[in-house]
């Protein structure tokens, strides 16, 4: 059996406008993962994709009318293309299993994509670089998503904080303070990052002035935040993250429930609030302290999150990240 792992991930700044070309600064959820194993299937006959979270099992060779099918059926396909294998010998069992919760602007898809394919390169006895990952997973985001920017597979495929901008290499970030500590509330609401961006889409459209100018505001903030990380000023980080909510409220994106969560962690003492992802639902975030972490995390359940999750990201060094878990190959099934 070989095995693959990935992480979730969360926008920090920049969400919609680096669909558009502006700067995004994503980080990964080290402690939020997806996992897939690949064995050799009983019988050696045809590919079959467990999907445990999900209840479902997909045969590679036959159609569904389910999003996630056509989304995993492709990620198998596109990297058994990639290593030279081909995919009607079939003979594969995948099982899928996700910590991260679906639909909720964390990288759930993103990361489950990105553990099937390097379960699948170790089993064929391949270790594939980031950079190769990333490029096979991005064509499940479009599969996802629609129109991605890139953020998510490249954040996920490294696993470390990246400062991202369409069309150029992502450049890995690290600072020497302390990690960054996140409270991270679930609104119960799934979020649809095709719709969200749609929307907005709709909204340049209508007004290619006033928005463009708002993404460049957008990039603004981002272009700052990688300052205040490199400084690591985690006041100026927080605020210029505020700053960025407010930016997507004026898109569109937000909700009352993701307003009033955010309202309610700032007043608790945090550094700085917003929703991540693409909105209209999932999740809100929240940079704390060591000290402030558990008042904000109980502001955020009290103010109506079904769910909080508080984290750190590491940010400098070899306590960057968590690389990806060696794959085990030839164990029992």
């Amino acid at each position: 059996m070989a095995t693959g792992s990935a992480a979730g991930k969360a926008i920090l700044l920049g969400e919609h406008a680096v669909v558009y070309g502006r700067p995004a600064i994503a980080v990964p959820l080290s402690d939020l993962r997806a996992t897939a194993e690949v064995c050799a299937a009983a019988g050696g006959d045809g590919v079959c994709i467990r999907a445990l979270d999900l209840g479902k099992e997909y045969d590679l060779a036959e159609r569904y009318a389910d999003p996630a099918a056509e989304a995993l059926q492709a990620t198998v396909r596109n990297a058994l293309a990639y290593l030279g294998v081909d995919a009607t010998a079939g003979g594969l069992a995948i099982t899928v299993r996700s910590r991260i919760p679906v639909a909720r602007g964390l990288g759930s898809g993103t990361a489950v994509a990105t553990a099937v394919v390097r379960a699948l390169a170790q089993h064929h006895g391949r270790q594939l670089p980031a950079p190769v990952v990333s490029d096979l997973v991005f064509r499940t985001e479009v599969i996802l998503h629609g129109a991605p920017s890139g953020v998510d597979n490249t954040v996920v495929a490294y696993e470390r904080p990246v400062w991202f901008r369409r069309g150029r290499a992502p450049e890995l970030l690290a600072l020497d303070g302390d990690a960054l500590v996140l409270a991270i509330a679930d609104t119960g609401v799934p979020a649809n990052t095709r719709e969200a961006v749609a929307a907005v889409g709709a909204r340049h459209a209508a007004d290619p002035e006033g928005i463009e100018a708002r993404f460049d505001a957008i990039g603004a903030l981002a272009e700052a935040g990688r300052a205040a990380l490199r400084g690591g000023d985690m006041a100026r980080l927080g605020d210029l993250m505020t700053q960025n909510h407010e930016h997507l409220r004026a898109l569109g994106v937000s909700t009352p429930a993701l307003d009033g969560i955010v309202g309610a962690a700032l007043a608790a003492g945090a550094l700085g609030a917003k929703l991540s992802g693409g909105g209209r639902g999932g999740c809100a975030i929240a940079l704390t302290t060591t000290t402030t972490r558990d008042a904000v995390a109980a502001a955020m359940g009290a103010a109506g999150a079904v769910q909080v999750h508080v984290t750190e990201v590491h940010t400098g060094g070899a306590r960057c990240g968590v690389p990806p878990p060696t794959a085990r190959i030839g164990a029992p099934c």
